[in-house]
């Protein structure tokens, strides 16, 4: 049983990021043509593009801030010129910012939060859903985090975006189920990636004692999950918030 994304174009927002470009990657191994999502990092997009081109897959980066509503449609406007809609997104993008107490952190950094996890989310799915609600079928796909359950202290603007990105993948799953679009949700752990493999992560022992599976997941482990629910062999899966964390976290039905 192979996941087979032939015929499909998956949009992946924030591809050049440390998952995203795992995720763009997997996409395209699976047989998908893939829409690279950047904000600033054109170099890595163009890399990126290049890579899944020596794939044989069809790649298109395109520039967008994702807090923006006119930023996504110029961008929507450009894949339909392109004839390059996708069927699958997969919001991955967030602002990153200084983690500290809720006490400290300004109040900018709760709004940047709000406005890259909730904002994004909203407006991809007016610009796209559009497209998958004309075509009955497609797969939204959205980046949640055990940090919105760990709630740990220090991540409150994290959590407190993630939480609302949760309410609403919840309410858009009852929306649009109806056309044949599934929504679920995939929360990564502390993941390993490039900036580890580079050395740039900090010491992750205290984290790992707390993972049942007694390590961290890596970023393939993430691009696997979002792999599946891609696929056909998740059609029947809707509305699920899962988690990819060695079981750090375990929501309780």
């Amino acid at each position: 049983m192979d996941i087979n994304l032939k015929g499909k174009v998956a949009l992946v927002t924030g591809a050049t990021g440390d998952l995203g470009r795992v995720m763009a990657k997997t996409l395209a191994e699976c047989g998908a043509d893939v829409i690279i999502h950047y904000n600033r990092n054109a170099d890595k997009a163009a890399e990126l593009t290049e890579t899944i081109h020596q794939m044989g897959r069809r790649a298109l980066a395109v520039q967008a801030d994702i807090t923006s509503q006119p930023s996504i449609t110029t961008m929507r406007i450009l894949l339909q010129q392109e004839n390059l809609m996708p069927d699958i997104v997969v919001a991955n993008a967030v602002s990153s910012y200084t983690w500290t107490t809720i006490l400290e952190q300004s109040a900018d950094d709760f709004i940047s939060q709000f406005q890259s996890t909730v904002m994004q989310n909203v407006y991809l799915s007016k610009s796209f859903i559009p497209h998958l609600i004309s075509q009955n079928s497609g797969r939204y796909i959205a980046i949640n985090t055990e940090c919105a359950q760990l709630a740990n202290p220090g991540s409150a603007a994290y959590v407190a975006g993630k939480k609302g990105l949760d309410g609403l993948m919840r309410v858009l799953a009852k929306e649009i189920g109806e056309h044949g679009i599934t929504v679920n949700q995939v929360a990564p752990g502390w993941t390993y990636s490039d900036r580890d493999r580079q050395g740039l992560a900090g010491n992750d022992q205290d984290y790992i004692r707390n993972v049942p599976l007694k390590r961290r997941g890596t970023d393939q482990d993430i691009a696997n999950a979002v792999a599946f629910l891609a696929s056909d062999l998740a059609s029947f899966i809707h509305g699920a918030f899962i988690p990819v964390t060695g079981g750090t976290i375990m929501p309780a039905i």
